[in-house]
């Protein structure tokens, strides 16, 4: 085949891989954050809430016919075990370990967000979302959470929250409940709850 014919061949081909490379980097650079909104519900209309931010400032909040709702309620050291699947919103300490902001414990069989990244409930902050491995209470209630990638060694303070977390439905989304949404920007420019966490009982999601 002669240089000119393989170049018509080839040029097309180049210019569809370009295109599909760059069709990709564009949506993944245009995909909506998502933000997470710490909020009191104010009024609940059938597709939509209304809320009070931490901040005082007011927004409606649209939600996702697919939305996905956790209760949160007390729970206590003594409901971690070994291979509870556990996240803790913490901040690094000198010695390389974590100490926990909090810690919330998910119901057996569920693993959501497993693994450690930025958070955004302090200064330095990380979430490591994993499987508990060695629990030691009675000496400064130190907690190995394990995740694919590694693992973190969590010092838990006897003042910091402990919550259990379980499946909810709409049911939970009451004027005066707290909660954590989960919120991406739609197309319309308006905000949409895809996840959250709601208190109950008047507990406040301390994630």
């Amino acid at each position: 085949m002669k240089t000119t014919q393989l170049l018509r061949r080839l040029v097309p081909v180049l210019a569809a891989s370009a295109f599909l490379a760059y069709g990709g980097i564009a949506a993944a650079q245009t995909a909506a954050p998502v933000v997470r909104v710490r909020a009191t519900i104010d009024k609940v209309n059938p597709d939509s809430l209304e809320v009070s931010t931490k901040a005082g400032k007011k927004q409606t909040l649209k939600l996702a016919p697919d939305l996905m709702l956790f209760s949160v309620s007390h729970a206590a050291i003594t409901d971690i075990k070994s291979d509870s699947f556990i996240g803790s919103a913490a901040v690094p300490l000198p010695d390389g370990s974590l100490k926990a902001l909090e810690v919330h414990v998910f119901p057996a069989g569920m693993k959501v967000g497993e693994g450690h990244y930025a958070w955004d409930l302090g200064k330095k902050s990380s979430m490591t979302n994993g499987t508990v491995g060695d629990v030691v209470v009675t000496s400064g209630r130190t907690i190995t959470v394990k995740y694919p990638d590694g693992e973190k060694k969590i010092v838990v303070p006897p003042d910091v929250p402990i919550v259990s977390l379980n499946k909810g439905d709409r049911s939970l989304l009451v004027a005066g409940a707290h909660g954590v949404f989960f919120v991406s920007k739609a197309a319309d420019g308006s905000d949409v709850v895809g996840r959250a966490t709601v208190g109950v009982d008047g507990v406040v999601p301390p994630m």
